[in-house]
């Protein structure tokens, strides 16, 4: 990756001059360190100019303006192999444009010859190939490279996801390292968009073979959510500065970082839901045309008794209308109706205008027609078609049914009201702390007299008040280590990774006490009690809302998954609402007794 000086002094008259000018142009070094060690695992060389300090960027530039491009790269990396240390470990990663290789201002043969000039293994060599544009033709590149790759030379793909990069290249040359583009790892930490691409360039660089560098790592949650996702090598300023001297120590950042789980961004769309569509709902029912009479209807309704409806279609098979079938048959049950219609048109019959969906046309939008005025659904379902033909039937009741099972399954992923993750993310955390070895600590929140408040006030100050518990938690978590969930209803969730999480707790508490308070009107606030009935009906006195927590200590060699965990930390929580202790923490040695009572 070229890097520029920060500070930039006015450019020279020639830069490309003074860069080729003897004993100016000079390496720097920066690393790339592995994730699983902390060791620097490979070098790369960026150029520098002694004396007034233009920045290689404006050489490069002016470079390729003067088509002498080539002669600058050669040169830098000539000087970058000559320089490094031979007994100095690692990988040695050197800048190349495919743009200069493609006008043929870089010769593989020069460049080579300067790597063997330096003493090294050539197999210690990376060829890392830099491009502000797109690269028309893959194939030649491929080409061009081939004399240096058939001699242990490697190859790497930098900023990968800048858009000059892209997937043919990858596929034509196939890189041994890809750089990922900083604008993708900063602030992965807080994306859930950034973290969706780069899993899923996760999953194509396994697929091409390649390792993934992440380049640009500024921010320790960062470097901690790649190392999490599985990225082996790391480049930035936070673990390392370009030197003239190669990096040689371990990186502490990465040391220190050890074996700790980052909590991951997620998207404000639940994505983990599964994606169903009209198709899923459709009966397979034959259609009539406006040719067909009532007896022909009934005929059908006999050979068919568990269609509710028949569709009626017109020449190009569009739907015109519906019979439903229990409307019908009390029509043809009355007097003399056989007789008097029974060879009319069954368009006598039909509802116009039925309710139409496509057949790709997803559930949840779908569930529109359960808002909406027109409530032929319950009784006639609807018409599903595909490129407004007729395909299918499909019933108010699936149609309901579906919905209401998304909608449960949503609330496993997501809580609506707070948006918080639910239960499927929560038990996925845990269970990836588990894969680590990773010691935690789970803490269940649930609110005491939450009921006689919610049968008072109503549910729309109800839900202010779960809303207060949300927002609590959130101001006392690191958002990077510590995960927090909406189980439902006035249940939460945390697991903690934050060292400090008993005084974290203690806050919580504390600060949700103090803020429900002000939820109540102003005499039950000041009387410290409000009024309502017990589970028998009978007129009550019950105390102000608060908040208990019950806390497990996880050590993971004493748990086997998380459903044994959550049960723990179950127990842990009936206890702090029996014993009205704020906080109740569960002993390590309670806790793993309690494991395998709960293990299958």
């Amino acid at each position: 990756m070229l890097q520029a000086v920060s500070d930039i002094a006015p450019a020279s008259a020639d830069p490309v001059g003074r860069a080729l000018a003897p004993g100016v142009l000079y390496p720097v070094f920066q690393p790339i360190f592995s994730t699983a060690t902390g060791e620097v695992f490979a070098h790369e060389a960026l150029m520098r100019l002694h004396g007034d300090p233009i920045a290689p960027l404006v050489v490069l530039d002016a470079a390729r303006r003067q088509g002498r491009l080539g002669e600058v790269e050669t040169l830098a990396a000539r000087v970058a192999a000559a320089r490094f240390d031979p007994a100095c470990d690692g990988l040695v990663f050197i800048n190349l444009s495919s743009h200069a290789i493609l006008q043929g201002q870089v010769r593989p043969q020069q460049v080579l010859d300067s790597l063997v000039d330096s003493g090294l293994d050539l197999r210690r060599f990376v060829v890392e190939l830099t491009e502000r544009d797109i690269v028309e033709d893959a194939a030649r590149l491929a080409e061009a490279l081939a004399y240096l790759r058939a001699r242990g030379v490697r190859l790497a793909l930098d900023d990968f996801g800048n858009g000059h990069s892209n997937f043919e290249l990858w596929h034509e040359l196939a890189p041994e390292f890809v750089k990922i583009d900083r604008f993708l790892i900063d602030g992965i930490a807080g994306s859930a968009g950034r973290l969706a691409i780069v899993k899923a360039l996760l999953e194509v660089a396994a697929a091409l073979g390649a390792e993934l560098i992440a380049e640009g790592i500024e921010r320790e949650g960062d470097l901690a959510l790649v190392k999490d996702l599985g990225i082996g090598l790391v480049q930035g300023y936070l673990l390392g500065r370009p030197s003239t001297e190669p990096h040689r120590a371990p990186s502490p950042v990465l040391r220190e970082l050890g074996t700790r789980v980052p909590v991951r961004p997620r998207p404000a769309r639940v994505s983990g839901v599964r994606q169903v569509s009209a198709a899923h709902l459709l009966i397979e029912a034959p259609a009539l045309t406006p040719q067909h009479t009532n007896e022909d209807v009934e005929g059908v309704f006999r050979a068919n008794p568990s269609l509710h409806a028949l569709p009626v279609v017109d020449e190009a098979g569009r739907p015109v209308g519906l019979i439903n079938r229990r409307v019908f048959s009390e029509r043809m049950a009355r007097p003399f109706a056989r007789e008097l219609g029974g060879r009319k048109p069954c368009t006598t019959s039909m509802h116009e205008s039925p309710i139409l969906c496509d057949i790709n046309q997803g559930i949840t939008d779908m569930a529109e027609i359960l808002r909406g005025e027109d409530q032929r659904y319950l009784s006639d379902g609807f018409v599903i078609t595909e490129g407004g033909r007729y395909r299918g039937l499909g019933t108010g009741e699936a149609l309901v049914r579906r919905v209401s099972e998304l909608r449960i399954e949503a609330a496993r992923y997501a809580n609506p009201l707070t948006l918080l993750p639910g239960n499927i993310p929560i038990t996925e955390h845990i269970a990836r702390l588990l894969d680590a070895g990773r010691a935690f600590v789970v803490a269940y929140s649930d609110l005491d007299h939450f009921k006689p408040f919610n049968d008072q006030y109503g549910y729309f100050r109800g839900d202010r008040m779960i809303r207060l518990v949300a927002d609590v938690h959130m101001h006392h978590l690191d958002p990077h280590l510590d995960f927090l969930g909406h189980v439902g209803g006035d249940d939460f969730v945390v697991v903690f990774q934050s060292d400090d999480w008993h005084e974290r707790c203690r806050r919580i508490v504390a600060d949700f006490n103090a803020g429900a308070v002000q939820l109540y009107d102003a005499e039950d606030a000041a009387r410290g009690t409000v009024r309502g009935e017990d589970r028998s009906g009978r007129p009550a006195t019950f105390p102000l809302c608060t908040l208990c927590i019950g806390v497990a200590q996880v050590a993971p060699a004493h748990f086997s998954d998380p459903e044994e965990i959550a049960s723990v930390a179950a127990v842990a929580k009936r206890r702090a609402k029996r014993g009205n202790v704020g906080v109740y923490v569960l002993s390590h040695e309670e806790a793993r007794r309690l494991a395998p009572a709960f293990g299958t």
